[in-house]
């Protein structure tokens, strides 16, 4: 053994070794410096919702109130007005199932068309994605709403719903994944073995296409989730709003002649809103970690 340490050098390594990961202060303190600039809102919404009307302006707003009453927070915001809370609730994912649900496959269906296949106009029509990109939302909000006006459309969920659908940046997004997630190679050989281009599609490309797909996804349902000057100017019936415009108008109600200040209820609802949008990231995280575990071990 000793002979052949001395011939062999290496053999004094250790074969399972591992180099601990470096450690940074300066990292560790800017990642700090932003957890607490994420949490610290959400624990200020938490504890200001578990207060009533009265404890809200009579103590410091990262200290509970008297009273814990989150609870009956939560019953009198489903309950205020004949439950108008629950209509807007609905209203929003209808609005988030159609709209950002219709948004993700078109621009799914676009975005691997523009990648895999050739047309006349191929450039153009992706000269004009990139510059609908850079186009704001609110700039098209008038415009968008003196069409829909003039289509008798406006104060109806497809005033919404419609606008929803077009997502140039999930196009884009699309388009760039599926260039480095679908090698044609793959798609040749599909076709060689007698697969349809809609069979090639649904098989091989969707599954590898997922994590970019749920991105899009995601982007889409955050969008129409927090959408607000655009129901703002097509809707004129509470009962169509959306929860953005609702709890606006809820917080509106303390000012006037006639004020009736609920800030306990619209705290309440600002936390329930947020409730779905963290539980739908929960659910959809998988879906990146696999898609990241398969490009790691591709080739």
């Amino acid at each position: 053994m000793s002979a052949y340490r001395t011939i062999h050098p290496k053999a004094r390594r250790r074969p399972h070794s591992f180099t601990a990961p470096r450690k940074s202060i300066v990292l560790t303190l800017v990642m700090v410096v932003f957890l607490v600039y994420a949490l610290v809102p959400l624990a200020w919404l938490f504890i200001n919702a578990s207060k009533t009307q009265g404890d809200l302006f009579s103590g410091f707003g990262l200290a509970f109130g008297d009273s814990f009453a989150l609870w009956d927070n939560i019953v009198q915001t489903f309950t205020y007005r004949d439950g108008i809370f629950l209509r807007w609730l609905g209203n929003t994912l209808l609005y988030v199932v159609v709209g950002a649900g219709g948004a993700t496959l078109l621009a799914t269906l676009a975005g691997y068309g523009l990648a895999k296949y050739g047309f006349p106009g191929r450039k153009a029509y992706f000269a004009v994605v990139l510059g609908a990109i850079a186009v704001p939302g609110t700039a098209l909000a008038v415009p968008t709403f003196l069409l829909f006006s003039n289509l008798g459309l406006t104060n109806t969920p497809w005033a919404i719903i419609i606008p929803s659908l077009i997502s140039p940046f999930g196009l884009y997004l699309i388009w760039v994944y599926t260039l480095e997630s679908v090698p044609n190679e793959l798609l040749e050989a599909a076709r060689i073995d007698g697969a349809s281009e809609i069979r090639t599609f649904f098989t091989i490309s969707l599954k590898l296409l997922t994590p970019g797909i749920v991105t899009v996804a995601l982007f889409a349902i955050v969008a129409t989730w927090n959408n607000y000057f655009l129901p703002l100017i097509m809707l004129r019936d509470p009962d169509w709003y959306p929860l953005t415009v609702g709890l606006n108008q809820w917080s509106s109600q303390a000012s006037g002649v006639a004020a009736e200040p609920i800030f306990n209820l619209v705290l309440t609802g600002s936390l329930i809103t947020i409730v779905p949008i963290i539980a739908i990231f929960i659910l959809l995280q998988r879906f990146w970690q696999s898609g990241l575990g398969a490009g790691s071990v591709k080739g």
